[in-house]
């Protein structure tokens, strides 16, 4: 609505929002955003990403400006998780949807020493977009399977690990930027470890991208960086895995980059296609 000074509220073209309520009782706030092109024979890629609230309108536009051009990225479907909020993160959401529960005594005291959110739904949280939001938008969008990318930070970095840990079939590409390899003591881990001889057998193909920021705490790029060696050095069949440290980039600010690099992730032959 247009006001008195001839204002009005800006809208993403191709962006739509919806309520999905989970089969848990958990409410999401659905973002989705579609190519204005011609749908591929194979469908369009898609990109789910956590903490839409933050960054969806940032992503969709990289994906828009990236689409430009003679070597443009594949046009993809945006797909954001977020929750009932206008601030950039529900904090109290997020550390449930993101986590496996853990104890006090597995936690390390906050700076405020105020007690720790709830956590314990990553199980669920990951039923929910398996079986109820990827099935609503493969009802609505045409949809590639081949090409289905989870993206996250931070927490959320940590919830696409445990993803690809826990049902790496789910998706092809996993970018986990700045993931908390440090919750619950590292927990995840020892996930890694069991995750790199089952896929030795395995006969799914999967790429991960872990990128951090150089200006982060010691520990999260130590953590980054060693996650990456060790499933480098697994040499697991079908498997990929790059590392990124973005300079002089922080925790919140390598975001940016991230999803940009993350954009290309998915379409990784465009830099030598150009494309009539």
């Amino acid at each position: 609505m247009v006001d008195n000074n001839g204002r009005s509220a800006f809208a993403i073209p191709g962006a739509e929002q919806w309520t999905m309520t989970g089969r848990t009782g958990r409410r999401y706030r659905i973002m989705a955003w579609m190519p204005d092109a011609a749908v591929p024979e194979a469908g369009f890629p898609v990109i789910y990403m956590l903490d839409a609230n933050a960054a969806f309108g940032t992503m969709v536009e990289t994906v828009r400006l990236l689409g430009q051009g003679p070597y443009r990225v594949d046009p993809s479907v945006v797909i954001g998780i977020g929750y009932e909020t206008d601030r950039p993160l529900d904090t109290q959401a997020r550390f449930y949807d993101y986590t496996v529960y853990a104890a006090d005594d597995e936690l390390p005291p906050r700076k405020d020493r105020s007690p720790w959110p709830a956590t314990g739904g990553a199980a669920d949280f990951l039923q929910f977009i398996e079986e109820e939001l990827k099935p609503s938008i493969e009802r609505l969008y045409t949809i590639d399977r081949s090409r289905q990318m989870l993206f996250g930070h931070s927490l959320g970095g940590w919830f696409v690990l445990y993803a690809l840990f826990r049902q790496c079939g789910a998706f092809q590409y996993y970018v986990a930027g700045s993931p908390s390899i440090w919750w619950k003591n590292g927990y995840i881990v020892p996930d890694a470890e069991r995750f790199a001889e089952s896929g030795k057998q395995a006969d799914w193909r999967a790429s991960l991208l872990i990128g951090v920021g150089s200006l982060e705490k010691p520990h999260m790029v130590r953590d980054a960086r060693q996650m990456y060696e060790r499933l480098l050095a697994a040499d697991i069949p079908g498997f990929t895995v790059q590392y990124r440290c973005y300079e002089d980039e922080g925790h919140l600010s390598v975001v940016a980059p991230l999803i940009g690099r993350a954009v290309r992730f998915l379409d990784p032959n465009h830099d030598n296609r150009p494309k009539s």
